[in-house]
């Protein structure tokens, strides 16, 4: 249940990561689309970090490292692709559910790597 539990967070950054990777052109086009220019070496770096880091949290080799990048990116991604602050009227609510949702994935990958790192701690003597 637990590795289960990790699938279900990491499921959208593996899908976004094979998705940007078998569509490299629609990847270039959503670098565009957020203003991150050159397009190419973002496109590249967000497949790797997407995929990699998921793979380090489901496999449980370096998992607090995998959270606490995934945790980043997607804090660092939200403050790029919804910022309702400057959104029109029309777009704001949906901006905001969507920025304090991913808010809220960040904060589980940040207990993540909590729990992981509190299993591998040297206990006190």
């Amino acid at each position: 249940m637990h590795w289960l539990a990790l699938l279900a967070l990491c499921g959208a950054y593996l899908q976004g990561g094979l998705v940007k990777a078998l569509d490299f052109p629609g990847a270039l086009a959503e670098m565009r689309h957020f203003g991150l220019v050159p397009e190419a070496p973002f496109a590249v770096a967000v497949i790797v970090l997407e995929l990699g880091a998921a793979l380090l949290v489901l496999s449980g080799r370096g998992r607090w490292l995998g959270a606490l990048v995934l945790a980043g990116f997607t804090v660092a991604a939200s403050f790029v692709a919804n910022r309702f602050w400057q959104a029109p009227p029309e777009q704001a609510l949906m901006l905001a559910n969507a920025f304090f949702e991913h808010m809220g994935l960040a904060g589980a990958f940040v207990l993540v790597a909590c729990r992981d790192l509190a299993a591998v701690a040297p206990v006190p003597a």
